[in-house]
C-alpha cells in the first residue's frame, strides 16, 4: 500500500472511531437522562425520550422505563402481593385459582409463539419460553378472570416476557391489559370497532384524496396492527421493543395514528392501486424495514395537528373507554386494578345494552310490515328511553319477536 493509501485509511479509520466514540458518549448520556427521568417519574421527559432516535436503546433501560410507565414500582408491587395473600388467605398460588374460560385457545396460540425472535435461541430454549408465555398469560386470566382473551394478545405477552424480569411480568401485562388495551379484552369486537372508524377520519383529515380512494374498504386492515401493537406485524425485536417504548409513553390512541402514518407513507402505491380486494390486502400489509424513528416522529405531527378530538368519531368511544380514560398518562398510572375492573363493568353493560339494542331494531325490521299500524318509529323511541332503566325489558320484547310471525 503507498504511503498516500496508508494515510487515507488511518484517516477514515480515525474518522469512524471518532463517529463511534460520540454515539457511544450519546447513547450514555441518553441511557442517563432515561434512568433519571425514572428515578424522578418524569413522565414528560420520558415521552420524549421515547419518541427521540432509538427510543430506550435498550432492555436494561426498559426494565427502569416501562415499569415506570404503566406505574408500578417494587414497592407498590410487593404490597400488592401482601393484600392478596389477605384476600385470597394462604392460598395465593395462581395454579390453585379457577380455570379461565379462554385456557385453550391461550395454549393453542402460544405453540405458535417466538417464530422471528429471539434468534439465537435453542429450540429448548424457545419451548421454555413457552411454558413460561403461558404461564404469564394465564396467571393473568386466573387473577383477572373478567378479561376475556383475544388472539394476538400472547404477541404482546412475550415482548414483556422478553424484556422484563420474572417479577415484573405479571404486573405489568396485568396493568397493561386492564388500563390500556381494555377494549379488546371486553365480550365483544364493538369497542374495537369504534377505535377503527377513527382511522379513516385521520386520513379525511391529513389527506382527503387518499382518503376518498380507498372510501368502500372497512378500516378492518388495521385489526392486527393496533390490537397486538404491532407485535403481530413486526419481525425484528429491537423494533417491536422500540415501538412498544413509544406506545407505553403515549396515550392508547396513539397506535391508530402510527397506522394512519404508515398508510399515509404508502400513498402513491396506494393510489395506483384500483382493484379493491387488492386494496384490501395492501392496507393490512405492515412494510418490513420501516424507518421507525421517522415514522413516529410523523405520527406524532399527525397526532399534534389532528387530536383525538378533532375527529368526527371520537364522540362514539364510550366514555369508559381506555382511549378515553388513560388520555392522562400521569392520571392513568395512578389507578388502581379495582378501578380498572369497575370501568370494564361499566362498559360490558353499556355494550350489553347496545347488543339488546341493535337485535331489537333487527327484529322490528324483520316484522316492519305487522308492525306498520304501531309506528316503528315511536316504538323505537319510547323503548330505547326504558333500556337504560329495565334491560329486562327489552329481553321480554324480543322473545316476542322469536314467536312465528302472523301471516
Amino acid at each position: 500500500m503507498s504511503d498516500t493509501g496508508s494515510h487515507e485509511h488511518d484517516r477514515l479509520k480515525t474518522v469512524d472511531t471518532t463517529k463511534l466514540d460520540e454515539e457511544k458518549a450519546l447513547a450514555r448520556r441518553k441511557t442517563e437522562a432515561i434512568l433519571s427521568a425514572c428515578k424522578w417519574k418524569d413522565l414528560e421527559s420520558l415521552k420524549s425520550l421515547a419518541e427521540s432516535g432509538g427510543g430506550f436503546l435498550s432492555d436494561e433501560n426498559r426494565r427502569e422505563a416501562w415499569p415506570t410507565l404503566l406505574g408500578i414500582s417494587k414497592d407498590q408491587t410487593e404490597r400488592q402481593t401482601r393484600v392478596k395473600q389477605r384476600e385470597q388467605g394462604a392460598s395465593v398460588d395462581w395454579k390453585e385459582l379457577p380455570r379461565h374460560r379462554d385456557e385453550d385457545q391461550v395454549q393453542l396460540d402460544v405453540n405458535r409463539s417466538f417464530i422471528y425472535y429471539p434468534n439465537e435461541a435453542s429450540e429448548a430454549q424457545l419451548e421454555q419460553h413457552r411454558k413460561q408465555l403461558s404461564c404469564l398469560i394465564v396467571e393473568v386470566l386466573r387473577r383477572y378472570p373478567f378479561l376475556c382473551y383475544f388472539q394476538g394478545y400472547h404477541d404482546i405477552c412475550q415482548v414483556f416476557l422478553l424484556v422484563l424480569p420474572p417479577s415484573w411480568r405479571v404486573p405489568a401485562v396485568a396493568r397493561l391489559s386492564t388500563l390500556r388495551i381494555r377494549d379488546f379484552m371486553l365480550p365483544n369486537l364493538r369497542p374495537t370497532t369504534a377505535q377503527l372508524r377513527l382511522l379513516p377520519d385521520i386520513l379525511g383529515l391529513a389527506d382527503a384524496d387518499l382518503r376518498k380512494h380507498i372510501a368502500t374498504i372497512e378500516p378492518f386492515y388495521a385489526l392486527s396492527g393496533t390490537l397486538t401493537m404491532y407485535a403481530h406485524n413486526i419481525e425484528a425485536y429491537q423494533d417491536i421493543a422500540r415501538l412498544f417504548d413509544v406506545f407505553l409513553s403515549h396515550e392508547p390512541v396513539f397506535t391508530v395514528y402510527i397506522f394512519a402514518q404508515i398508510v399515509l407513507d404508502r400513498r402513491d402505491e396506494i393510489l395506483d392501486i384500483d382493484d379493491p380486494d387488492m386494496l384490501q390486502v395492501v392496507l393490512a400489509k405492515v412494510p418490513p424495514n420501516m424507518d421507525l424513528d421517522a415514522l413516529i416522529g410523523e405520527a406524532v405531527l399527525l397526532y399534534q395537528k389532528f387530536p383525538p378530538e378533532s375527529l368526527r368519531s371520537w364522540r362514539f368511544i364510550s366514555k369508559y373507554s381506555c382511549l378515553k380514560t388513560a388520555r392522562d398518562i400521569d392520571a392513568c398510572i395512578k389507578q388502581d386494578l379495582d378501578q380498572a375492573q369497575t370501568l370494564f363493568q361499566q362498559q360490558a353493560r353499556e355494550i350489553r345494552r347496545a347488543d339488546l339494542r341493535d337485535k331489537l331494531l333487527l327484529a322490528i325490521w324483520r316484522r316492519r310490515r305487522p308492525i306498520k299500524a304501531f309506528g316503528a318509529a315511536t316504538m323505537v323511541a319510547v323503548i330505547a328511553f326504558y333500556i337504560r332503566r329495565n334491560p329486562s325489558l327489552l329481553r321480554y320484547i324480543l322473545s316476542l319477536f322469536d314467536a312465528p310471525a302472523q301471516s
